[in-house]
């Protein structure tokens, strides 16, 4: 799952939500944008890991946490606070790396 965020229409709670789901909190993960606009859950590289080719990223979610998965995905200011990050560092992010959002 991804959003491609060069479409203003493509970033809604829904969409957020959605990718949150889709990804297992039984490993570490991050949210990652690409310079292209992509936003995505990489799992398994994570961190300052690979990091070419991305505009922004958002910290490392350890795994078991609850920042991913369906009971994440079904927090209303959880699913708000990436929805929030995302639609205030794109294009334009505060930083290449995001950890207060």
């Amino acid at each position: 799952m991804q959003i491609d965020l060069n479409n203003p229409e493509n970033l809604t709670l829904v969409a957020v939500r959605q990718l949150l789901a889709s990804a297992s909190d039984d490993e570490h993960t991050q949210l990652r944008v690409t310079k292209a606009g992509i936003a995505y859950i990489s799992s398994g590289v994570v961190g300052g890991a690979d990091i070419e080719g991305l505009l922004f990223r958002l910290e490392t979610w350890a795994k078991g946490s609850g920042y991913v998965g369906n009971v994440a995905a079904n927090d209303e200011v959880w699913v708000m606070q990436i929805f929030n990050a995302l639609k205030q560092n794109w294009p334009t992010p505060s930083s290449d790396y995001i950890d207060i959002y």
